[in-house]
Formats: structure tokens, C-alpha cells, sequence
């Protein structure tokens, strides 16, 4: 796909039987489980070139890590001209500033794929826009992990629909 042009694609009926399937099976038991408020909640982050992804999760009874709801956006187009750093960032404010009704007053978990967003904690005065970040992010308890790409597929696709 190219960023300029626009691609034509042909939308058949085996493709709507395949997003139909798709949808389906991203919104039935046990896929998407109802929060628990007494549980941690995770934040899986991801930015693309094009987009960003969120998925809100909480681990089960059987240790299985399970999706409470899922996020995704274009980047503008000013957005899209920031830094690898600061487009994951902003990924993260974006992704707390829509979940904070779930996350608001409870210690969470961020995961990114990421790693200098680990210091997040610890921003010296650099770059402004992550500096304003880091000090909107500093009235939640959190605590940001890095999680290799190929183990953070949630995020990441929902990141690259765009």
C-alpha cells in the first residue's frame, strides 16, 4: 500500500464473508471478557507510520491474558511526521486519556514494543512534546514494560489497519 495513492480494492463477497468471520470471532466468548475492577488492567501500545493501536486486558483464572476492548486511529497528518519515540508516546497518552474511566485510581500496566519508553518515569527536558507528555501521564500509577515485537501483535495490527 502506498502512503500518496489511493488503492482500489475490489470488495467481493469473499471478502465481507472473511470481515464478517473476522468481526465475529474478535467479539464472542471468550475473545472479549467483561472488566474485572479488582484485577489489573494491562495497555498494550503501538504505533505505525500510519496509525496507532490499543488493547485493554486483564489476565483470567487460567493465567490466560484476555482483551477487554480494543483501540485504534489514523495519525494526522502533522502526526505522522514525529519521531518513532514520539509517535509511541503519544500512543500511550492517547490510549490512557480514552481508558482512564477503566484505569483511573488503580496501579496499570503499559506494554510496548518500544524500549526507550521505558525511562518514561524518568524524562529529562529534550524534547518538549515528550516532557508535556510524561508530566499528563504522572497522575496515573503505571508502570511501562517493554514486550518484543513479535510478541506484541494485538496492538501492532490494530496500529497498521490504516
Amino acid at each position: 500500500l502506498r502512503k500518496t495513492e489511493p488503492v482500489n480494492i475490489q470488495w467481493d463477497s469473499k471478502k465481507e464473508d472473511a470481515f464478517q468471520k473476522l468481526k465475529h470471532a474478535l467479539s464472542e466468548k471468550p475473545v472479549l471478557r467483561a472488566p474485572d475492577f479488582a484485577k489489573p488492567f494491562t495497555i498494550q501500545c503501538d504505533a505505525s507510520e500510519r496509525g496507532l493501536g490499543a488493547v485493554l486486558c486483564q489476565t483470567d483464572q487460567s493465567g490466560e491474558e484476555r482483551p477487554v476492548l480494543y483501540l485504534s486511529r489514523k495519525l494526522s497528518s502533522r502526526e505522522e511526521a514525529y519521531s518513532t519515540s514520539e509517535k509511541e508516546c503519544a500512543c500511550i497518552v492517547w490510549a490512557v486519556q480514552k481508558l482512564g474511566c477503566y484505569v483511573a485510581g488503580s496501579k496499570f500496566i503499559i506494554e510496548t514494543d518500544h524500549s526507550p519508553l521505558t525511562w518514561l518515569h524518568q524524562m529529562s527536558p529534550k524534547n518538549g512534546r515528550l516532557l508535556r507528555w510524561s508530566i499528563a501521564l504522572q497522575q496515573h500509577n503505571f508502570e511501562v514494560r517493554y514486550k518484543r515485537g513479535g510478541l506484541h501483535t494485538n496492538a501492532d495490527a490494530l496500529s497498521r489497519a490504516f
